[in-house]
């Protein structure tokens, strides 16, 4: 009778003979992947011009409404907007800035750009007054607030009953 375990590449023995495994080079490749897809997204480090800026964000839900903080250092007020559409609270800012240095005594020439950009998106967890909403930029701090929209306590209305 044939020995039918040396057709079964997954025996008692562990793995294929040999000690070799394919999925090893296959999970070590998926981690390579893994980490190349997000590189290039994060921000700019210094000297980076290329990525997409995320910036960090804290958002607090008090009883007046949702107050967010987001980091945006070099950013100006015109590179910021802001708008509530939909229940939903919307950042957008981009960022460009160009330098240029001459020195004719060292004969170089330096031109340095930098940009970015980003956009973000917030569910508002409340019927928000979008009318109320206010923002700041100080110090490259972004500061919104955005109040509940003010809902009249309806009492409930008596009716009177009558005979026909």
């Amino acid at each position: 009778m044939a020995e039918y375990r040396s057709l079964i590449p997954f025996g008692r023995g562990g793995l294929l003979r040999g000690g070799f495994d394919p999925f090893v080079d296959f999970r070590k490749e998926m981690d390579r992947l893994v980490d190349d897809f997000g590189r290039g997204w994060a921000a700019p480090q210094s000297g980076d011009s290329k990525g997409f800026l995320i910036p960090k964000v804290d958002i607090a839900e008090t009883d007046k409404g949702l107050e967010l903080t987001a980091e945006l250092p070099g950013f100006d007020e015109k590179d910021v907007s802001l708008d509530i559409h939909e229940g939903m609270l919307t950042i957008k800012a981009e960022h460009k800035e160009e330098r240029e240095e001459k020195d004719e005594k060292k004969h170089y020439h330096l031109v340095e750009r930098s940009q970015g950009s980003f956009l973000r998106r917030f569910a508002l967890p409340f019927e928000a007054d979008a009318d109320k909403a206010t923002a700041q930029l100080q110090k490259g701090l972004l500061k919104v607030t955005v109040p509940r929209l003010a809902t009249e306590q309806k009492k409930p209305k008596q009716i009177p009953v009558g005979t026909a």
